[in-house]
């Protein structure tokens, strides 16, 4: 029971999700004090464009190439810069890879920086938008099904949040904005009544942090640590603790797969960037969880280990890039989190990276559709030349 059930949940807490809730913080307070610096230069060159897509890709989570969408609807930067920030992300499956491995993610990154800035300097060479004929001006947004244009200062473009919304000072499309937090209190019955969920995350995750880095490090013997609380293995029950905490968070977040927003890219205050750090790091928590668990019930029932992956060769590049297609970031966090687990070939998993879009399709299709469907094909494209050349040289 405990290594078959409880060890993979205290593996998806300890090993991922405390590491993911650091670093999703530490992205967002970048993104609120520099976002708009970044920004703003982008708009005034544009020929560098897929240079700063893709780095603003690369970055980890959803939000450096959810920033993008509205400035590419406004008709501010290319779709090649579009391109490049949607080649270059691998979404929130990045935090798995880098709590998993850090060298490995660096290696990866870097690798799909690379293909990000080829394919969009391509896309803009040979003059591909699908948007360019409907664009009646350059700051014409489409208001998407479901929105209110939201009135904004003399001299800004209007702004869009969905019907029976609100927004913040910024005004920005909130289509899956993070709940807040502190309303999912009730979640937790009469055990934590008076605590906010993002208040109790966080005082979880610092204890596990602390005895995470240790013991994945191997600097400490873990069965010291247990005989030294009495027989209590804190890994384990730290681990299990805080998966539960975020499955009710992410429970609180209704499980919506589109955890990022832009208004999420666009944190107002600290406040607001730790809730969502506790959030989007509660939901990877939980489909990692997922994998991790399901992975496991797989070798303990079956004894197959993956050795002979059926997703190899050729048919694990074509489905990689296959499952790339699908938007959102849940499926693409289980998928990442088997090749965590032995369950998948390297060719696969560079392929379902390349050829994924994270969050970040969302708003962009809600405000061009057809350059969204677009979008989604051409990734695909690098997806598999990159996959199976890696066939060839491993």
């Amino acid at each position: 029971m405990t290594e078959i059930v409880l060890r993979p949940l205290a593996d998806a807490f300890m090993q991922v999700g405390v590491y993911v809730a650091v670093m999703v913080a530490l992205f967002g307070w970048l993104r609120w004090r520099y976002g708009d610096r970044v920004t703003d230069g982008l708009t005034r060159h544009r020929r560098l464009g897929p240079l700063v897509g893709a780095l603003l890709g690369v970055s980890p989570g959803c939000g450096g190439a959810i920033i993008l969408m509205p400035l590419y609807a406004r008709g501010k930067v290319s779709f090649g810069t579009v391109i490049a920030a949607l080649v270059a992300t691998m979404g929130d499956s990045s935090w798995v890879v880098m709590a998993w491995n850090p060298m490995f993610a660096l290696k990866i990154h870097a690798l799909l920086f690379a293909v990000g800035l080829v394919t969009g300097y391509v896309v803009d060479a040979l003059g591909i938008d699908p948007a360019r004929g409907i664009r009646r001006r350059p700051d014409a947004v489409p208001t998407p099904v479901g929105t209110a244009v939201v009135p904004t200062p003399a001299g800004s473009a209007p702004a869009l949040a969905p019907v029976g919304s609100s927004t913040g000072s910024g005004g920005v499309l909130a289509a899956a904005a993070v709940p807040d937090l502190a309303g999912s209190r009730r979640m937790f019955g009469g055990l934590l009544p008076q605590v906010p969920a993002s208040t109790a995350f966080w005082g979880l995750t610092a204890p596990a942090f602390v005895v995470s880095v240790p013991v994945l490090f191997q600097l400490v013997d873990p069965a010291l640590l247990t005989r030294a609380l009495g027989g209590v293995d804190p890994y384990l029950a730290l681990g299990v603790l805080g998966t539960m905490l975020a499955t009710l968070i992410f429970a609180a977040g209704r499980g919506r797969l589109a955890d990022d927003s832009l208004e999420t890219a666009h944190p107002r205050s600290i406040g607001a960037t730790l809730r969502h750090s506790a959030h989007e790091a509660s939901f990877i928590t939980v489909w990692v969880a997922v994998a991790y668990l399901a992975w496991q019930v797989v070798i303990s029932t079956t004894g197959f280990d993956g050795s002979q992956i059926a997703l190899g060769g050729l048919l694990g590049v074509l489905v990689g890039a296959g499952i790339g297609l699908i938007p959102g970031c849940a499926v693409q966090i289980v998928f990442t989190g088997l090749y965590v687990s032995g369950g998948l070939p390297l060719p696969t998993l560079v392929a379902n990276a390349i050829s994924q879009d994270g969050d970040a399709l969302i708003p962009l299709a809600a405000l061009r559709r057809h350059s969204a469907l677009m979008a989604t094909v051409i990734t695909t494209i690098p997806a598999v030349a990159v996959g199976s050349a890696l066939l060839l040289l491993l």
